[in-house]
C-alpha cells in the first residue's frame, strides 16, 4: 500500500492525460525522487508519530487536515463534487483508510517501520486476485505465477522468522498490516470498477476527508480520547504528524499526480519497488530497526515478486 490513497484513486479511468514531451529534467528528477524517498520515508514517521498520539487519531488528523488542504485548492478552481463521486468517497475512505491506514498505524505501535512497508509492498499479488475473483475470470502466467510464489514466500518468511521473534505484539501487529494490504487492495478493485471520473485532486480531497471523518468516529467510539492531551504530544510526534500530512500526502501526491500526466502509469508505479528499501533502511538508521540476514532476504524476495506480478499482468493486459 502506497501510504496515501491517492495512488489509487488518481489513477482512475478518464484521469490520465497523454504524454507531454520536452519536459524540465530537474523537475522530473525531483517528481520521482519525492515519490521513492517520501513515500519510504512515511512507514517511519508513522512510528514516530503513534509513540505519543492515539493511532486512529493520528490517521484521521493526517487525512482531515490534507483533505482539507486539497478540497480548497480544488474549490479555488471552482471544482464540484458530484452525489456518485461523494458515495464512492465514502466507500473508498472505508477501505483504503479507516481499515488499511487505521490498521497500519494501530500495528506501527509494535510492528518496526521496515517490516511493515515489507508486508504492505506483497499489496498487487491482493489486487492481481481480487481483480480475477471480481472478473470471474483466471488468467495465468508463468511471471505471474513466479512473483505470486515468490511474495508468498517472502511473506511466510517475514511472518514465520521476522515477526515471532521480535517481541510481543509483533505478529499480531504483523497480521494487521496484511489485514490492511489486503483492505487497501480490495479499495483499489472497487475504484477502478466504479468507473469514476474526473479531477483526480477533488476525487482524492472527498476520500480523504471521508476516511478521515471514520477514523476519528472510531478512534473516539474505541476510546482513544481517555488519557489522551495534546499537551502530552511529543515534538518528534508533532513534527512526523506534520510531515505526514505536508511531504507525505499533499507534496509525494502532487509530484505522482503530475507524474501521472506525463508518464505512463507502470513508470510512475516504480515508487513500489522503491519504497521498500528506503523505509528499511531509514529504520536501520534512525530506529535501530534490525537488519538481518532474514530481512535482507525477505526484501529481496518481496521487491522481486512485486515486479514480476507488476510484469505479468502487464503481459496479460497485452495478450489478446
Amino acid at each position: 500500500m502506497s501510504t496515501d490513497s491517492t495512488a489509487a484513486v488518481a489513477s482512475l479511468p478518464g484521469t490520465i492525460a497523454p504524454a507531454r514531451p520536452h519536459l524540465n529534467r530537474a523537475t522530473v528528477i525531483l517528481a520521482f525522487l519525492s515519490i521513492y524517498l517520501i513515500w519510504g520515508s512515511t512507514y517511519l514517521a508513522i512510528r514516530y508519530a503513534v509513540e505519543t498520539i492515539p493511532p486512529l487519531y493520528t490517521a484521521g488528523l493526517r487525512h482531515l487536515t490534507a483533505g482539507t488542504i486539497l478540497l480548497l485548492w480544488c474549490l479555488a478552481k471552482r471544482l464540484r463534487p458530484t452525489w456518485a463521486q461523494i458515495r464512492a468517497s465514502i466507500i473508498i475512505g472505508f477501505f483504503f483508510f479507516l481499515i488499511g491506514h487505521g490498521s497500519l498505524h494501530w500495528a506501527e505501535q509494535k510492528v518496526p517501520s521496515g517490516l511493515a512497508s515489507l508486508l504492505i509492498a506483497v499489496e498487487p499479488i491482493f489486487v492481481f486476485l481480487l481483480s480475477s475473483i471480481a472478473d470471474r475470470r483466471w488468467r495465468l502466467n508463468a511471471t505471474l505465477f513466479a512473483g505470486i510464489c515468490l511474495g508468498v514466500g517472502g511473506v511466510a518468511l517475514l511472518m514465520g522468522r521476522s515477526a515471532l521473534n521480535s517481541g510481543p505484539g509483533v505478529f499480531v501487529g504483523s497480521l494487521a498490516v496484511l489485514i490492511g494490504a489486503l483492505s487497501w487492495s480490495v479499495g483499489i478493485v472497487y475504484s477502478r470498477r466504479s468507473h469514476l471520473s474526473g479531477y483526480p485532486l477533488l476525487l482524492s480531497a472527498l476520500s480523504l476527508l471521508a476516511g478521515s471523518a471514520q477514523l476519528l468516529l472510531v478512534g473516539t467510539a474505541v476510546g482513544e480520547y481517555r488519557g489522551f492531551s495534546f499537551a502530552s504530544v511529543s515534538t518528534r510526534s508533532w513534527f512526523a504528524l506534520g510531515y505526514l500530512i505536508i511531504f507525505g500526502s499533499v507534496v509525494a501526491f502532487t509530484a505522482y499526480n503530475w507524474l501521472l500526466e506525463h508518464y505512463s502509469p507502470t513508470l510512475v508505479a516504480t515508487h513500489t519497488y522503491v519504497n521498500p528499501i528506503v523505509a528499511v533502511l531509514l529504520g536501520w538508521l534512525f530506529a535501530g530497526e534490525a537488519v538481518t540476514l532474514n530481512v535482507l532476504l525477505s526484501t529481496g524476495m518481496v521487491i522481486g515478486a512485486v515486479m514480476l506480478v507488476d510484469r505479468g499482468m502487464t503481459r496479460l493486459q497485452q495478450s489478446p
